[in-house]
């Protein structure tokens, strides 16, 4: 009755039925998974935010297969400000309700089923999903951990085929916090310029650089086919408001033929809502406020993890230059569920396994940054007693 693509396995995970066990026990679970920034203890503009959803244009009816031009705008005049390019054309944009549909777009504009992508490994497991209802075969490159992280070169020219369509960038990666580095970005060019292939960026974590330092987007890239992805979910930290987009750049004939395919995919669901879209001037400024609020908590909670891994033996942090996680290395004594499961148990700490993200081995817990600070001092006393008996 149901398609292959959907053909997932749909048990649960030993993590998620210990959690059901522990907060049905009454136990006050300390988070290291928090991805939600609206939970996070944050200060929004309530008021401001609420008031740009009430236009009286919302009752207008005006679709757009890219989104109105207002929306664009403001997306255009975000990286203007915030990273400098002066030449993205609001033409070039198309929205989405996410990053996942903007995805779920190029995929389609790019591969018949069963053509491939190579995406980096570990990374966000999301992919998994969306190539699947794509019918897109994925094919991991592995980024290498050797005083920072840095791409496999050598494997991304052994696992291209003449099926492969494009590359996958996450910039920086979720979950190693590690940007696409200049020298990286020249061979990535060269790399799909040389095999014909397109570059798909993932940028939603982009402006949260733990140096402070900006780091080059590639919504400008002009060498190959380029499509950037990127949203107000991380950028302004309000993933309910659902925008995102995807924007094209790269030689001109390509971005114009790439444009007009685009356009046409977008057309078909018309997904974007008008006071949303109205609306996302203001929520691309709420970004003034909290991306500072939110880099104050990822660098205090990185310093009091270093703090805390100072006085201990075991185990210690991978190098992390963004992002809003960070990568704990520990002991291999079990699988790292596992370990993660024992946590739980025991000490009612919740934290990710690192095959969560495809890790080549067990020895990896990934931590969020952005839990209330006093929340994730406590949970670290509580993961070294038990690394450090």
């Amino acid at each position: 009755m149901f398609s292959d693509r959907t053909n997932w396995k749909l048990t649960r995970n030993r993590l998620s039925e210990t959690l059901d066990e522990v907060r049905s026990g009454g136990a006050r679970v300390l988070d290291l998974t928090l991805s939600n920034p609206t939970r996070a203890g944050l200060f929004y503009d309530e008021a401001r935010i609420l008031q740009s959803l009430a236009s009286p244009q919302a009752l207008d009816y005006d679709p757009q297969p890219k989104g109105l031009a207002s929306a664009r705008a403001a997306v255009a005049e975000y990286y203007r400000a915030a990273h400098g390019i002066h030449n993205l054309d609001s033409e070039r944009l198309i929205l989405t309700t996410s990053t996942s549909e903007g995805y779920s777009f190029v995929l389609r504009l790019l591969c018949n089923p069963g053509d491939e992508l190579l995406v980096p490994k570990p990374s966000y497991p999301l992919f998994e999903f969306l190539a699947d209802l794509q019918d897109v075969k994925l094919v991991p490159y592995p980024l290498i951990y050797d005083h920072g992280w840095q791409m496999d070169f050598p494997s991304l020219q052994k696992m291209t085929t003449e099926r492969t369509r494009g590359v996958v960038v996450v910039h920086p990666n979720n979950p190693t916090g590690s940007f696409v580095h200049p020298n990286e970005q020249k061979f990535l060019n060269r790399f799909c310029g040389e095999h014909g292939l397109a570059l798909i960026a993932d940028e939603v974590f982009l402006d949260y650089a733990h140096d402070g330092a900006a780091r080059q987007s590639f919504a400008a890239n002009p060498d190959v086919l380029t499509f950037t992805l990127s949203g107000v979910s991380k950028i302004s930290a309000l993933p309910q408001m659902k925008v995102a987009w995807v924007a094209t750049s790269g030689p001109g004939a390509e971005v114009e033929a790439a444009e007009s395919r685009l356009e046409i995919i977008s057309d078909t669901y018309l997904s974007m809502n008008a006071p949303i879209q109205l609306a996302t001037p203001v929520l691309l400024e709420q970004r003034k406020s909290i991306q500072q609020q939110l880099l104050d908590r990822v660098l205090a909670n990185l310093k009091e993890l270093d703090r805390q891994l100072a006085a201990q033996t075991t185990c210690q942090r991978l190098i992390v230059e963004g992002g809003w996680y960070a990568v704990l290395r520990v002991p291999v004594t079990q699988t790292d569920e596992e370990l993660a499961v024992e946590l739980l148990r025991r000490k009612s700490v919740l934290l990710h396994p690192g095959h969560f993200y495809d890790f080549p081995s067990d020895g990896y817990l990934v931590l969020s940054l952005i839990t209330r600070r006093e929340e994730f001092a406590e949970a670290l006393q509580r993961i070294f007693a038990t690394m450090n008996p």
